[in-house]
């Protein structure tokens, strides 16, 4: 079974969540991973692609960029189409992302036809009726992050990490965050922002407030790691939360997440211990953040993680790129 998937590489800076799947992949018999290029994608041999965020292959980048990525993905698209090659979709979002213009969106769409697969991450994705879905958990990260030291929680720090988009409410975070009045509190926020305004205007939420610590650039695992392991709390306080790896990372490193309340996290607290997934009803409050550092002051043990296993991974997803064949055939 030759499979393309829509990332690069993987590299030094991919998903980690991308890397185990892609290890896993090339670990089980009977799958040849292959990672993502144009030549591949309209000239070489697969039978089946692989798409987890297929608008990172025709985001805008320029003028010219944009034309050619654009032109190049209807050509592979085309291709799978007279060929019969399926995709099979990983569900990380379940919006279309902002920004995208009409070319994009009909790109999406077409890809969303080929699709015969959709491989969700929870069980509170909505997808089409008539779709054919298999559910393969996120993976944790516990063994990724094994190899590098963990620093002690300091007291009362709070934490913001990942890529800093603005959907995902930092800026609300931080202006939350400076009307509490506990002077033993502080905040960081630590990723790269998805534009040179959003820096700033997080600058400008942030003051002159001495509690607060920004680290605006891209971080690797080691110094994610000691960065969670200096935290109290994690704040992931995204108004719209369907799949996150933030959560999991955080969990995976013992620390407990401030997230909102929806289906998915009341779920995820069953899971993993109520203790470790702290939830916020409508906007976040002060009074959200007081009562997570509160909750948290003596916590000891590990969030219960066994569900995220990767030992099937590999093999789970073969089934799924067979059915999606045998899908496409009929």
């Amino acid at each position: 079974m030759r499979v393309l998937q829509s990332y690069i590489g993987p590299g030094p800076r991919t998903n980690p969540y991308i890397v185990q799947l892609h290890d896993r992949l090339a670990a089980t018999p009977g799958v040849a991973v292959r990672g993502f290029s144009w030549r591949t994608a309209l000239l070489g041999r697969y039978d089946v692609f692989h798409a987890h965020w297929p608008e990172a292959l025709i985001e805008r980048r320029g003028r010219l960029s944009t034309l050619a990525r654009t032109s190049l993905y209807a050509l592979f698209l085309a291709r799978a189409s007279v060929q019969g090659i399926p995709i099979v979709r990983t569900v990380h979002n379940i919006e279309l992302p902002s920004g995208i213009g009409r070319i994009e969106r009909l790109l999406l769409a077409w890809t969303d036809r080929l699709t015969r697969m959709r491989i969700l991450l929870n069980e509170f994705t909505p997808v089409p009726p008539e779709a054919a879905t298999m559910l393969i958990e996120h993976g944790h990260y516990r063994d990724w992050f094994a190899r590098f030291p963990q620093a002690a929680p300091a007291r009362g720090r709070l934490l913001f990490f990942g890529k800093v988009r603005r959907y995902k409410n930092v800026e609300g975070l931080l202006r939350v965050f400076r009307r509490l009045a506990d002077p033993t509190a502080s905040l960081r926020i630590v990723g790269s922002p998805s534009s040179a305004e959003l820096a700033q205007s997080l600058r400008s939420a942030a003051g002159d407030d001495p509690r607060v610590g920004l680290a605006l650039d891209f971080v690797d695992d080691a110094e994610l790691v000691r960065e969670a392991g200096e935290a109290q709390v994690v704040v992931l306080p995204y108004p719209e939360m369907h799949n996150s790896g933030s959560v999991l990372a955080a969990l995976s490193l013992d620390r407990a997440v401030l997230v909102p309340d929806n289906a998915f996290n009341r779920a995820l607290a069953d899971e993993v211990g109520s203790a470790w997934v702290i939830r916020f009803a409508g906007e976040l409050q002060p009074s959200d953040l007081e009562r997570a550092l509160a909750e948290t002051a003596a916590q000891q043990g590990r969030p219960d993680l066994g569900r995220r296993e990767w030992g099937e991974t590999g093999r789970r997803h073969l089934t799924a790129y067979r059915i999606a064949i045998r899908r496409r055939r009929g």
